[in-house]
């Protein structure tokens, strides 16, 4: 028994030695690609020309005193746990903080995800089916392989009119927005998702709290 209880917790250290080697390989890599995203966006003239496209999705006033980009995929589980957060710094701030989304689609079946929006944002219903999506995200942005009939279910039932789905999916605007992200994800050396940029600057955020916090001190309060 006793040498059970020792083989046991040899092997329990030595998984809690890789879960901690892995998230320091996983957090060096983080802090390498939040490096190098600075470096690229210090080199752009200017910056707000690349992150303002007038095409992006907005949420919020565009009279807002304040401004947050996030570079943002459907299938990303970060996003969708940054999303209330978000939600409620609109709350809080409703007259001075405007959200701007660019689409970072790096996952398989993103791009469909992004043809869903596009086609909610061209029927008026943009953030109710983003909030739709990420709600059931866990169902359809499955590890092996995305299950988009879910996506367009919630969609549909969040009001979205699907009967030209597969339109919708080739639509030429939706296709130019994605060509434009693309391009200006590699120009600012954007690499992961969530990315945000505040007041035109790149924001490093590593907690719920520190995006509320610089996000608070830009709005005044």
């Amino acid at each position: 028994m006793n040498r059970r209880l020792f083989l046991l917790g040899t092997s329990a250290l030595g998984i809690a030695v890789f879960a901690s080697g892995a998230w320091y390989v996983l957090d060096r890599q983080f802090r390498t690609a939040e490096a190098e995203a600075k470096a690229r966006a210090a080199a752009v003239p200017d910056l707000n020309a690349v992150l303002l496209r007038p095409a992006a999705p907005v949420l919020g006033p565009e009279t807002a005193k304040v401004t947050l980009v996030e570079f943002f995929d459907p299938s990303c589980e970060a996003c969708r746990a940054f999303h209330p957060v978000l939600k409620q710094l609109r709350a809080q701030y409703p007259d001075d903080l405007r959200i701007v989304m660019r689409y970072a689609a790096f996952h398989q079946g993103s791009d469909e995800a992004v043809a869903i929006l596009e086609a909610a944002r061209r029927q008026n219903l943009f953030e109710p089916v983003l909030n739709a999506l990420l709600e059931t995200q866990p169902n359809w942005a499955l590890h092996d392989g995305p299950d988009l009939e879910i996506a367009w279910a919630a969609a549909a039932q969040a009001g979205l009119d699907i009967s030209n789905r597969a339109n919708e999916v080739r639509s030429p605007g939706t296709v130019a927005i994605l060509n434009q992200d693309r391009a200006d994800i590699e120009t600012l050396g954007v690499r992961a998702t969530p990315t945000f940029f505040l007041q035109g600057q790149p924001l490093s955020v590593d907690s719920f709290e520190a995006l509320t916090a610089a996000v608070s001190a830009a709005a005044g309060g």
